[in-house]
């Protein structure tokens, strides 16, 4: 793409500033989605790169190039609805509910699903993969036991997210060590300071938030109501469970999640019509529109009235629209004008790594997508931090402390509108329960002030890397 101008700082301000605005108006006063802001947002954009020189085919090719970003989490997103609809008619999210209705306590039950997301993100690496089936399940048992589901909501995300950003198959943690020349599990051993005692403090708060939940016995006639509503309206059996056991082992096993995802979809659909009973054309429809159920029990019956293709489309336009102002920001050099601003701000090693966990949160808000938030910052950033003597991995455990995590508490971003079409709660409401989450980048803002775990390099990594320098620009 040609750059015909460089733009500054004050233009490049001006699409972020109109977006907010805009949405702020939309979802706060208006209560509308935030897709019309975002395409204000865009058009703005897009007048902003014109009057800095950029030909409108310059400015279609940037929407493109954003919205090529996304198609992955497009086709995963689609395919978790998918799963969703025949898991849902197959039985499976509906036995996983019975068991765990069966053997979680309401008061221990915000403390196990985090643990249990967290072990199954850790073992798959993936976030969206354990909020899609897991996630599912965690929300109608903590809907069961009277749990607000926001707090639910909030817990299953600490779990999901701890593991994605921890394990070694994790595409953010992958990529975030790659793009900063860090050793993968140098970075995964770094972000242990920060990581663990974020996990440890939100499950002492899922701990204190669920100690009286069921204390009164108030719920158990709602919950045993709800096991006898299960038994009538499906095949329970243990059996079932083979079918999410089969899609983690895939997922652990190094299979990428599109053909994992599409065997849960397979086995779901043959659950629904060989062990439940249901006609092929009933399977068909809960994969397109939804599963459809009349129990009589309010509770269950919006619990299992969901999945299905068509229940994702909201969220795959929120997507495209979202990275098409993304993709404008970012191939047109605004994104870049906004950052190098913010890298003025960085006179110390600390104020580095602050504005680092920043940029990344900016990032996630301004181009909606959770990969950005990592390769931009990594890019712009990368010098400073050897210029300052730090350590690579100071940067890439910045980037995922700032950029992995915060994704979630941006309703446009992909990350929040994902969480909303599969777990049913917005951002805004699950925000404060989202301990880990919020209170990662919080240590790591006092460990970068205190200068805790900032790790200097040593005069032999200072020479080798001048080595490396001299040696690239003379082959370059």
């Amino acid at each position: 793409m040609k750059k015909e101008k460089q733009i500054s700082f004050g233009l490049a301000i001006i699409p972020l500033l109109v977006m907010i605005t805009m949405m702020f108006i939309a979802v706060i006063f208006l209560e509308q989605g935030p897709h019309i802001p975002l395409i204000i947002g865009t058009i703005t954009a897009a007048l902003v790169a014109w009057k800095a020189g950029y030909e409108w085919k310059d400015i279609e090719e940037a929407m493109y190039k954003g919205i090529k970003l996304a198609l992955p989490a497009v086709i995963i997103i689609m395919l978790v609805g998918l799963v969703i609809g025949s898991w849902l008619g197959g039985g499976i999210v509906a036995t996983m509910i019975y068991y765990g209705l069966k053997i979680l306590t309401p008061s221990l039950f915000l403390v196990s699903i985090t643990v249990i997301c967290a072990v199954v993100s850790l073992s798959i690496g993936s976030s969206w993969s354990t909020m899609g089936t897991i996630g599912v399940a965690g929300m109608g048992i903590g809907a069961s036991m009277g749990i607000p589901m926001p707090m639910i909501a909030g817990a299953i995300i600490s779990g999901a997210y701890f593991g994605d950003k921890m394990s070694p198959l994790s595409d953010t943690t992958n990529l975030a060590a790659g793009l900063t020349g860090t050793s993968l599990f140098d970075h995964i051993k770094h972000m242990f300071y920060t990581t663990i005692p974020g996990l440890a403090i939100a499950l002492a708060v899922y701990w204190y938030l669920g100690k009286d939940f069921g204390k009164d016995g108030a719920n158990s006639a709602d919950i045993q109501q709800t096991i006898l509503t299960l038994q009538d309206s499906f095949v329970i059996s243990p059996f079932l469970l083979i079918v999410p056991l089969i899609v983690i082992i895939m997922v652990a096993l190094k299979v990428p999640a599109i053909p994992a995802l599409v065997t849960g979809v397979i086995l779901g659909f043959a659950c629904q019509v060989f062990v439940q009973g249901g006609s092929v054309s009933a399977a068909v429809t809960a994969l397109q529109s939804g599963f459809v159920i009349d129990t009589g029990n309010k509770m269950v019956d919006g619990l299992f009235n969901g999945g299905g293709l068509d229940s994702m489309m909201y969220t795959v336009s929120m997507t495209i629209v979202a990275m098409t102002f993304g993709g404008i920001l970012e191939n047109t050099g605004m994104l870049s004008a906004l950052v190098n601003q913010i890298l003025k701000l960085a006179k110390s090693a600390k104020s580095l790594i602050i504005t680092t966990v920043a940029s990344a949160f900016a990032t996630n808000a301004s181009c909606s997508e959770q990969y950005i938030s990592i390769v931009v910052p990594a890019r712009m950033f990368s010098k400073a931090y050897k210029d300052k003597g730090l350590h690579s991995k100071n940067l890439s455990r910045a980037l995922e402390d700032g950029g992995t995590l915060t994704s979630v508490f941006i309703p446009w971003n992909t990350c929040g509108v994902f969480i909303l079409a599969t777990l049913g709660v917005h951002a805004f409401e699950y925000a404060p329960y989202a301990i880990l989450n919020f209170i990662v980048p919080i240590i790591s803002i006092i460990y970068a002030l205190i200068g805790f775990t900032v790790v200097k390099l040593t005069d032999e990594e200072i020479i080798a890397m001048r080595k490396e320098e001299e040696e690239a620009s003379l082959n370059g």
